[in-house]
Order: C-alpha cells, then sequence, then structure tokens
C-alpha cells in the first residue's frame, strides 16, 4: 500500500487550518460552550466542531481508512488494532487555554500506516504557525525548514513539561518538576503539548517531557524527530502499541542531552 507522502501531509495541513481558523471564528463571536470530562478535562463546543470538521473532510477524500481522535475514538488501548492506514485528531490541544483567550493551543493531524506515522500538521492559529512533518523528507514551519537547537548540557537545557488533569496523578509530575528545575537551566509549562513538542523541532525548547495520549505525540512527534529530535519513553512502551503511538512517559529530546535527560527521568521513576 503506497501514498503520496507529500499530498497527505498537504491534506492534513489543510484540514487542521480549517478547523483551526473556525473555532477561531467561532470563540470571536463568542459561541464557545463549556462542560467536562473524567477528572476534571475540560472539553468545548470547540472541539467537537474541530472534530468533525476534519473527520468529514478524512472521510470524504480516504473511505475506508480509520480513524482514532480524542473526543470520539475508540479509547480502549488493549484492543485497538493499529494496522492498515490510521489517521490520528487531536481537535483542540490546550483547550484551557483556548477557552481563556491564551494562545498556545493547537489543531493536529497525523497519518499513520502499520502504525509508522508518515505525514503530520500542527496548527496553531493564534501564533500564526503551521507545523508540517513528512517522514524522510523533514519538517517545516510556514514553509521554513526546521531545526533542533543544538545542546550538549542539561544544565544549558530548556524543558517543557506538564500535568495531568486528574488531580489523583499529580503528585509525580511535580516531583518531575522539581528534578528538571534542579538539573537544567529552566522549564516551561505551556500546556499545550503538541505545540510544545513542536517548539523542541524548531529550537525554542531543548526538550519536552510528559506523560500523554496517542493524539498529543502522533503529529508533533513526526514534526521534532524529522528536525533532528530523538524521541523515546521513560518506562517500556506496552506490547501491541506503536512506539510513535504511545504518549506515556514520552521523551523528545535534542539528541546532545538524551543520555542525561533519560537517566534523570528514570532515577525520578525507581
Amino acid at each position: 500500500m503506497k501514498f503520496d507522502l507529500r499530498e497527505i501531509a498537504l491534506f492534513a495541513e489543510q484540514a487542521v487550518t480549517k478547523a483551526g481558523d473556525r473555532i477561531s471564528e467561532l470563540r470571536r463571536r463568542e459561541k464557545i460552550e463549556l462542560k467536562y470530562k473524567d477528572a476534571g478535562e475540560l472539553v468545548t463546543s470547540a472541539d467537537l466542531l474541530s472534530e468533525r470538521i476534519i473527520q468529514e473532510s478524512i472521510i470524504g477524500r480516504f473511505q475506508g481508512h480509520r480513524i482514532l481522535s480524542e473526543e470520539d475514538g475508540v479509547h480502549n488501548w488493549d484492543d485497538f488494532k493499529y494496522d492498515g492506514p490510521l489517521w490520528v485528531i487531536d481537535p483542540l490541544d490546550g483547550t484551557v487555554n483556548f477557552a481563556r483567550n491564551l494562545p498556545h493551543y493547537g489543531v493536529s493531524l497525523a497519518f499513520a500506516l502499520d502504525g509508522v506515522v508518515l505525514a503530520g500538521a500542527v496548527y496553531a492559529p493564534d501564533l500564526n504557525c503551521t507545523y508540517i512533518g513528512i517522514k524522510g523528507e523533514g519538517s517545516y514551519c510556514n514553509g521554513e525548514r526546521l531545526r533542533i537547537r543544538e545542546c550538549t548540557s542539561l544544565l544549558d537545557a530548556v524543558i517543557g513539561t506538564g500535568f495531568p488533569h486528574d488531580p489523583t496523578k499529580v503528585q509525580p509530575a511535580i516531583e518531575r518538576v522539581n528534578r528538571l528545575r534542579r538539573n537544567c537551566r529552566d522549564i516551561r509549562r505551556f500546556a499545550a503539548p503538541t505545540v510544545d513538542i513542536c517548539y523542541v523541532a524548531s529550537g525554542k525548547l531543548d526538550a519536552h517531557t510528559e506523560s500523554l495520549a496517542t493524539w498529543d505525540v502522533a503529529a508533533a512527534g513526526l514534526i521534532a524527530r524529522e528536525a533532528g529530535a530523538l524521541s523515546c519513553h521513560v518506562q517500556a512502551v506496552p506490547d501491541g502499541i506503536p512506539n510513535e503511538l504511545f504518549g506515556e512517559e514520552v521523551v523528545f529530546t535534542t539528541p546532545g542531552i538524551f543520555d542525561d535527560l533519560l537517566t534523570l527521568l528514570r532515577m525520578e521513576s525507581e
């Protein structure tokens, strides 16, 4: 099964741009409805609108392809099959930022084949940034080639991280932040990991690490890797889940601090 990856990437870019512009317009008209999912995670009418726009675009163009999406996807990982063509959607990452008129949020779409991410796009409307990645062909922001920042010392590194929505799981994240802060130059928490991971690709961050979901890491992870970043996990990836689509305790980093950062994070988890 062969696909034109440039055509796929262009489709992903067009889909996330269309969805992102629509939800930005919706917010400007102050038509956002708010509610909460399990563990207190916010979801808005914009999340659902963005998801519908992207799903309809995929169904209209790629009939028979499966879709995995945050708001309407299959969340039973024990039974989910990753074989064949799969689209992974994060319709609105950084929902709280979006709802509070903070600019750090994004819309993400990735295309994977047999568990390998081949193309993807992340659109951050308020930041005026469109990130695109194609496996083996690099990654770009607004048409400019992305390159990681060369960094060889944790003490010089600025690292992004985040906190879970479930308050019962916050303590390990706080311990991670304390350990990182003692061993790197500084940390950042922007609360939209799809954009944060793209920041690693563009050199704004030297690394990003937190426990995430498939839709957080699919497109952004490819974009980071194609810019020269390395990706891995603090703990082993469960059998049956492709590495590129597993988000728990994920790490994206410039190669020069890879070993030291992973050692630091694994010490924390023992």
